[in-house]
């Protein structure tokens, strides 16, 4: 019997981005029409694209850098550029909901439809990355869309590095998962350098769930004024596609522009993940420890 073949090619963008709104949009909306030349049927945008990453401060100020999501003029953009070149496109952006802000995706469709929300889950607060200040703990859960071209999984930088938050993407069927990113330099410490550990624990979440992995991440250097003077971020790249067994297929580096393409058969992965017994003999009985903070006590 011939085998079907669901073929999809992927994406990961990567770009300085400047404080500059209309600047960066510009440079994500080429990048994508440079995916879409090289055949990509999905492509990702790194995290909060339209401007500097300014979690390194707590400033007011800049809550007014938030937007709702209806009518938001980024999104309604790439819903303009999918629905023209017949790609998928994640757009990350900071949302306003009434007094509430999140660190948010939107997914939009081959067509140009908005297929809904993903709210950032995990809320870092460190040196550097300052994020809860600026963002609510998500509220939508972890989700999944049925696109054109695929069914993804789409989550938001700190989310990596949770296993929890891959796994319940693929157990709601995601075929491909996707990593928005903006991480680099720590502040606090010049010998601290993530990078590699970055890369292994979501190289991890395609192994362990069989399933492609897609994570954009920005490069260029970032000042930011505080309360406690300028803080520096350099922004370290390494946007990278993985493959269902964790291998890389696809890598940037630390200081250039990329558009990374791979291409994936969607069908023959499935047939390799429903055949590896990681699913079949999962113990969702034992997990409920899992539910509880320390081990011992449920929330």
């Amino acid at each position: 019997m011939a085998e079907n073949n669901r073929l999809v090619t992927v994406a990961a963008l990567q770009f300085a981005c400047t404080d500059d709104i209309s600047t960066n949009v510009a440079t994500a909306e080429r990048l994508v029409r440079a995916a879409h030349q090289k055949g990509a049927n999905i492509i990702l945008i790194q995290e909060l694209f339209e401007g500097y990453y300014f979690c390194q401060a707590q400033k007011e100020d800049f809550f007014h850098r938030a937007k709702p999501y209806q009518g938001h003029p980024t999104i309604v953009r790439m819903q303009n550029l999918a629905k023209e070149l017949g790609v998928v496109i994640p757009v990350s952006f900071f949302e306003e909901a009434n007094n509430a802000h999140y660190n948010s995706v939107a997914v939009i469709d081959a067509d140009g439809t908005d297929l809904g929300l993903y709210r950032k889950s995990h809320i870092p607060d460190g040196p550097g990355y300052q994020e809860k200040f600026y963002f609510n703990p998500g509220d939508t859960g972890f989700k999944v869309f049925q696109t054109k071209y695929a069914k993804i999984g789409v989550a938001i930088c700190w989310d990596q590095w949770f296993p929890e938050a891959a796994r319940a993407m693929a157990l709601q069927g995601a075929e491909v998962l996707f990593y928005p990113t903006a991480i680099g330099s720590e502040p606090q410490d010049d010998g601290l350098d993530s990078r590699d550990h970055w890369r292994r624990v979501m190289q991890g979440h395609a192994g362990a769930n069989v399933v492609p992995l897609v994570a954009s991440n920005r490069i260029g250097k970032e000042i930011i004024e505080t309360e406690h003077g300028n803080s520096e971020i350099t922004f370290y790249g390494y946007s990278f596609i993985a493959g269902p067994t964790g291998e890389l297929v696809a890598s940037g580096g630390d200081k250039e522009e990329a558009v990374l393409v791979a291409q994936f058969d969607l069908d023959k992965i499935k047939s390799k993940r429903h055949s590896w017994g990681v699913y079949r003999d999962r113990r969702p009985d034992l997990y409920k420890v899992l539910l509880t903070l320390d081990g011992t006590n449920p929330v």
